[in-house]
C-alpha cells in the first residue's frame, strides 16, 4: 500500500517537474514576444496615467472654469447667450466643441438640450441630449423625459411615450418617476388608449402613494376609466 502511494507521489513530481520545464521551455522561445508584450502594457498604462494627469485633468479644470457663465446664463433663462457664449465667454456649444472626452461638456449637452428644447429647436434639443452620458440618476432621468418632452413637440407620440416609460424607468425615485409616468398616462389618453393610461397611474398610486401625483392619481384612474367605458 505504501509503495503505491510512494510511486503515485513520484509521478505526481514527474509530472509538475515535466509542465515546469515545459514551461521554461515555452518562455524560453518566446522570451522576445512576453518581453515586448509587458513593455506594451507598461507603456500603455504609463501613457493612460499620463494622459490623464497632465492632459484631461488640466482640460477638466479649464472646461469646468469656462462652464461657470454659461450656467449663469442658463439661470438667468437667457438661452441662446447659454449657447452660444457672448463674445467673451464660451457657451455650451463651444464647450462641447472645444473641451470633448471632458464630463463639463457631456453636462453642457444636457444644458444644450434642455436651452434648445425651451427655444422650440426640438430636433437640435434631441440629439444633444441623446448623447448626454446618464451618470447622474436625477439628471438622467430629466435629460430622457426632455427628449420625450421635444418627440410630443414634434407630434411623434409614440417615440415621446417611449422615452416618457424610459425616463421612468431610469432609477426609479419618487421625485421624477411619478412625473414621467403622468407624463405618460396623458398621452396615452390623448392616443385614446385609456387602459394604458390606467396602468400608468395605478403604478403611482401603488409605487409612490406620496407623491403629489400620488395624491391625485385616483383621480386621474377614474377619468380614464371612463373614457375606456
Amino acid at each position: 500500500m505504501k509503495e503505491k502511494k510512494t510511486d503515485q507521489g513520484e509521478k505526481n513530481i514527474v509530472a509538475v517537474e515535466e509542465a515546469l520545464s515545459r514551461s521554461e521551455q515555452f518562455i524560453e522561445r518566446n522570451q522576445n514576444i512576453l518581453i515586448g508584450t509587458v513593455a506594451v502594457i507598461v507603456l500603455l498604462i504609463a501613457g493612460y496615467i499620463g494622459y490623464t494627469r497632465f492632459i484631461l485633468e488640466p482640460r477638466e479644470r479649464e472646461a469646468s472654469a469656462e462652464m461657470f457663465m454659461a450656467e449663469k446664463f442658463f439661470e438667468q433663462d437667457s438661452l441662446r447667450l447659454a449657447l452660444e457664449g457672448d463674445g467673451i465667454h464660451l457657451g455650451f456649444l463651444d464647450i462641447i466643441s472645444e473641451f470633448r472626452m471632458t464630463k463639463s461638456a457631456n453636462l453642457a449637452r444636457y444644458y444644450a438640450g434642455i436651452s434648445l428644447l425651451n427655444l422650440g429647436e426640438y430636433e437640435e434639443a434631441i440629439d444633444h441630449l441623446k448623447k448626454f452620458r446618464r451618470r447622474d440618476q436625477l439628471v438622467g432621468a430629466m435629460a430622457l423625459g426632455a427628449i420625450g418632452d421635444a418627440y410630443l413637440q414634434l407630434e411623434e407620440t409614440d417615440n415621446a411615450l417611449r422615452y416618457y416609460k424610459r425616463a421612468a424607468d431610469h432609477n426609479p425615485n419618487p421625485l421624477t418617476t411619478p412625473t414621467f409616468l403622468m407624463k405618460a398616462g396623458m398621452v396615452y389618453e390623448t392616443k385614446g388608449q385609456n387602459d394604458q393610461a390606467v396602468e400608468m397611474y395605478k403604478r403611482i398610486r401603488d409605487e409612490f402613494p406620496n407623491s403629489s401625483e400620488g395624491r391625485n392619481a385616483e383621480r386621474f384612474i377614474s377619468r380614464a376609466k371612463t373614457a375606456a367605458n
